[in-house]
């Protein structure tokens, strides 16, 4: 299997400041959250308090480089599973040292390739964010809405990243961006597309650039509820 560290790096760095992994108290300002719910529930979200279990292959293709590795995550014990062709780890996200971190870091760049759309809801205290009505996708050149989060300058590995999602009056996320450093100039740019239904969790299994051979994509999706 041939890997490529460089690209992988990337989408690593692409959501690990992600600072929280565990649903936030909703707030008492409707207005204030109203529309990372409205993206989250259009995606299921409502569900999520159902899932006992959630095991997902995260795989990348380019060219002819393929890179997969698999998960299962217990989210209200954090239990999780690494597997991979050569190795299998388990372990307990409350108790970790320096080397499960290690790979803990990409179960949270994978979660979050997935879940972002919960995301927003659980690290609502850890962004700011702006929405821009009717403007052009950078992808399809449509005119989508633009939410703009920006993570704060302290904390999580790769502290004030930007990322910028694409969505229509459905609220289903459509493309996105990534702005490391909340630079002006996009790191990466991806679809959202191919959604499926896993037991009430809507979930886009395919992201691809609009230049080259990338895809970014799910696999053995299952969702175990209660």
């Amino acid at each position: 299997m041939k890997k490529y560290p460089s690209l992988l790096i990337l989408i690593l760095l692409i959501t690990l400041s992600c600072k929280e992994d565990k649903p936030k108290e909703e707030s008492d300002t409707e207005t204030e959250t109203a529309v990372l719910e409205k993206i989250a529930n259009a995606n299921g979200y409502e569900n999520w308090k159902d899932v006992e279990r959630i095991k997902f292959t995260f795989n990348v293709d380019r060219d002819s480089s393929h890179f997969e590795r698999t998960w299962l995550w217990e989210p209200k014990t954090n239990d999780v599973v690494f597997m991979t062709h050569e190795d299998t780890i388990s372990y307990n996200r409350k108790e970790m040292d320096s080397v499960i971190a290690k790979t803990d870091a990409g179960f949270i760049n994978d979660k979050y390739w997935m879940l972002a759309p919960y995301q927003l809801v659980w690290d609502q205290n850890s962004f700011t964010y702006e929405l821009t009505d009717s403007i052009q996708s950078p992808m399809g050149k449509e005119n989508m809405n633009k939410l703009t989060i920006v993570y704060g300058d302290e904390g999580g590995y790769t502290p004030g990243d930007a990322y910028d999602f694409y969505f229509g009056d459905d609220y289903v996320i459509q493309e996105w961006v990534f702005r490391r450093g909340n630079q002006s100039e996009p790191n990466m740019v991806t679809s959202w597309e191919d959604y499926k239904s896993y037991n009430g969790l809507d979930i886009a299994t395919m992201h691809k650039m609009g230049e080259g051979n990338f895809q970014l994509y799910f696999t053995g999706i299952e969702v175990m509820t209660e």
